[in-house]
């Protein structure tokens, strides 16, 4: 295959969908895991692992607190991995991640219940959350690195999609896993244990996605890449290297991750507290509608990855942005009326405004910075963000829901995220088709008129 092939033509590379599952199988995995916590922690851990409150949503809001805490650890790990991963492959750190965070799920199913130890129970609690966020914190980016660097540039919004489509296939899994359980159990039995079995399955699943990665190499342009910084001393990689010559692209990407973060908590994860607490759902049907806007959520991400290689990144972002706005407004008075197809329509609705933005991020923030310094690039820009974004939005939802007994100053929060989300769009450059090579070649040339300049 000549070059201009595998990175501008529109053939298939060699070996891409071989990178595109081992890329998905690790994703599904950790998200697996990852949001089986979020759902575990209205569902279960508020009545495990807490003291008893009169009010239900203080367990809750103090279940979101620990959950919270995966989310501070998200950026510390993307950081770690990040600069690791530009040092050492893609492929290596993204099987440390997997293991990591399947030894954090494990044994977040063997820890005791509030009753038998306490407070020690939330402490263990805090502390594997903080290893699950963590190792999630590096997977992200080496993952779709691991594919977008594969992919030829025509079709890279499409291929490096896929591993945000194992975002809803690892919650499709984690929902099949509690609605199996919740309907062959009592609710005691499933308190009691049965919860349980889901975090423990997780060691099953690990080892199927780490043989699977086992099987892939990074790309070509990488360890050309790693080859030049081992060469020459004076280039450098890294986070610090990576804000130094482009802080544009970090704040960028911060911003264009800030509303599809929020808003895909309160969809998926805040969504099941209102329906539980406010208008008194079943767990069952709960999560019977939420499998099936999963399912939904799966098949649209690779449409619009595609969509974004046809048109652009920017107007398809922009109308997932200004969209968002609107959500709010129409899908909480749809979860009201307590019927299950009207509730199911303000998921989806949900769910597919949240593609127009998530699906095209891979290949968006991995055409803002070159190959020596992507993989801590777009962890940076990516995770630092959800501790201001997706860490908050399920607590804050549940204190205005609390405290004003309304809806509608959730909707508002959701377009004051979205608004700095529509800032981002428009202050970014249209990337579509660009060649990672050329950006590669631009960053030598700048780098060099940098050090010429110096001397």
């Amino acid at each position: 295959m000549s070059h201009a092939t595998e990175h501008t033509g529109s053939a298939v590379p060699s070996g891409l969908r071989k990178v595109v599952a081992a890329s998905m199988a690790g994703t599904v995995v950790e998200w697996y895991e990852f949001f089986l916590y979020g759902t575990a922690a209205t569902l279960v851990f508020s009545k495990v692992f807490f003291p008893a409150s009169d009010n239900p949503l203080d367990a809750i809001i103090a279940a979101f607190i620990t959950y919270a805490v995966g989310f501070v650890a998200r950026p510390l790990g993307g950081l770690v991995f990040g600069h690791f991963g530009d040092r050492h492959g893609r492929k290596t750190l993204l099987q440390v991640s997997l293991v990591l965070v399947g030894v954090a799920t494990f044994g977040m199913g063997c820890i005791p219940t509030f009753d038998t130890i306490g407070y020690w129970a939330p402490a263990i609690l805090v502390g594997l959350r903080f290893l699950q966020g963590f190792a999630v914190g590096g997977e992200w980016g080496g993952a779709v690195l691991l594919v977008a660097e594969h992919s030829p540039d025509e079709r890279r919004g499409f291929w490096a999609s896929w591993p945000q489509a194992g975002v809803p296939a690892g919650n499709m899994i984690a929902t099949l896993v509690l609605l199996a359980l919740t309907t062959t159990l009592t609710e005691d039995a499933f308190l009691s244990w049965g919860w349980r079995v889901a975090f423990w399955l997780s060691a099953v699943i690990v080892l199927v996605g780490y043989y699977i990665r086992t099987h892939v190499s990074d790309a070509p342009i990488f360890v050309q890449a790693q080859q030049e910084v081992e060469q020459r001393a004076e280039t450098s990689f890294g986070v610090l290297e990576v804000v130094r010559r482009y802080p544009r692209g970090v704040l960028t990407a911060m911003g264009l991750r800030f509303a599809e973060n929020v808003m895909y908590y309160l969809v998926v994860t805040f969504s099941i507290t209102y329906l539980s607490v406010v208008v008194e759902t079943s767990t069952t049907q709960i999560l019977e509608l939420m499998l099936v806007a999963h399912l939904v959520h799966f098949g649209v991400i690779p449409l619009v990855g595609s969509l974004g290689d046809r048109v652009g990144r920017r107007p398809v972002y922009l109308a997932g942005a200004v969209l968002a706005t609107t959500w709010g407004f129409f899908a909480f008075p749809m979860f009201d009326t307590g019927d299950d197809l009207v509730i199911l329509a303000a998921i989806v609705l949900g769910l597919l405004i949240h593609a127009l933005m998530y699906a095209g991020q891979p290949a968006i923030m991995a055409e803002m910075f070159p190959t020596r310094m992507r993989y801590s690039g777009v962890s940076l820009g990516y995770q630092v963000t959800s501790i201001a974004a997706g860490s908050l939005a399920p607590i804050i939802a549940t204190k205005l829901l609390d405290v004003y007994d309304s809806s509608v100053p959730i909707a508002i929060y959701l377009v004051a995220a979205s608004l700095v989300t529509i800032v981002a769009v428009l202050a970014s450059r249209e990337t579509r088709g660009i060649s990672l090579h050329d950006l590669d070649r631009a960053d030598r040339e700048d780098a060099a008129a940098v050090r010429v300049g110096e001397r």
